[in-house]
């Protein structure tokens, strides 16, 4: 038992020196950076400069620790060097242990409980949304929230708004819309939830430059918040319930994603091993569900950006499943 583990620890190391020996010849570029503590969750922002030889870009990460220190949302800043620019020599030497002088932190934020997912709001670059292990998804404004350091015994960071409607934890399943600025989730209480972030009094989501809403912009929306005056407790953050509930998982739903051309169709997965449409115009039942997508938990599943009728599903294998017919 323990030689075939050795053996199988030889064969990683043996790929991954063929790998590193192949960088110059795979890539035009290569940067790695070194963290203190792994990361459950990596997304590119928005591209913040654009220069002759490289471009400045945006980058979130989480941070999760073993409870010494808090765990963070971080905001780095990465700067990306052009094709055909970089000489081979200088990508085909590096450190694993060292930190890239191309990533540089921009802000620490310090989350309630671990990061699982992050995700962008297309309509507002400064906009992110976070699970963790709670049912409340999380919203964050990366612009305006203050630059936090990451010691044991501090406070978390207080979201800028807080998405309720699941009934237990949903820690994986997250998407943005492309069209519309709405989230969804997915969580162990079986369901699939939307909401829309500008329910919220403010113009959070508002695109940058643009008015701020001074009305609530749904029904739903509450205010949590309490006065912040000498001596009161810090302020809460506000709250908003769900634009919709959709019940047809017969089990844990781990993956959600939004048609690219509409904000009322959307497909969830789940340890179910079923794959369901959504379409918020006919209700809170599925408009198409596939039973036994796979013979196991499915993990995963994105729709076609190009052709909206390919939706990819994922857990040992991966399925292409096309609309055309239903």
């Amino acid at each position: 038992m323990k030689e075939g583990r050795k053996g199988m620890e030889r064969s990683v190391d043996d790929r991954y020196t063929q790998w590193k020996s192949l960088v110059p010849v795979l890539y035009d570029w290569l940067a790695n950076h070194n963290l203190v503590w792994p990361s459950l969750s990596c997304r590119w922002g928005p591209q913040l400069e654009q220069a002759t030889y490289k471009n400045r870009q945006r980058l979130y990460l989480s941070e999760q620790t073993d409870g010494s220190v808090p765990n963070t949302l971080v905001i780095a800043n990465c700067e990306v060097v052009k094709p055909r620019v970089a000489a081979a020599e200088h990508i085909s030497q590096f450190n694993e242990e060292a930190r890239s002088p191309f990533v540089k932190k921009f802000k620490t934020i310090i989350h309630p409980g671990e990061v699982n997912r992050i995700r962008e709001l297309p309509q507002n670059s400064k906009i992110v949304a976070t699970h963790t292990d709670s049912p409340d998804v999380l919203i964050w404004d990366v612009e305006a929230q203050p630059n936090r350091h990451a010691v044991l015994g501090a406070a978390d960071s207080r979201p800028d708004l807080i998405l309720t409607g699941h009934q237990d934890n949903a820690e994986f399943a997250l998407a943005m819309c492309p069209t519309e600025p709405y989230v969804l989730s997915g969580g162990k209480d079986q369901s699939v939830v939307l909401w829309s972030v500008q329910d919220h009094v403010s113009a959070l989501a508002a695109e940058p430059g643009s008015a701020k809403s001074t009305a609530s912009g749904g029904a739903n929306s509450k205010n949590a918040s309490k006065s912040g005056g000498n001596g009161d407790k810090p302020l809460e953050s506000p709250s908003i319930g769900a634009r919709g509930k959709y019940l047809g998982h017969e089990d844990t739903v781990e993956d959600v994603q939004f048609c690219p051309s509409s904000a009322q169709e959307f497909c969830s997965v789940g340890d179910d091993s079923c794959l369901i449409l959504w379409d918020a115009r006919s209700g809170s039942t599925p408009a198409v569900k596939v039973e036994k997508a796979h013979n196991a938990d499915i993990h995963c599943v994105d729709w076609n950006p190009h052709d909206v009728n390919l939706i990819l599903t994922g857990y040992l294998y991966l399925y292409i499943y096309s609309l055309i017919g239903h």
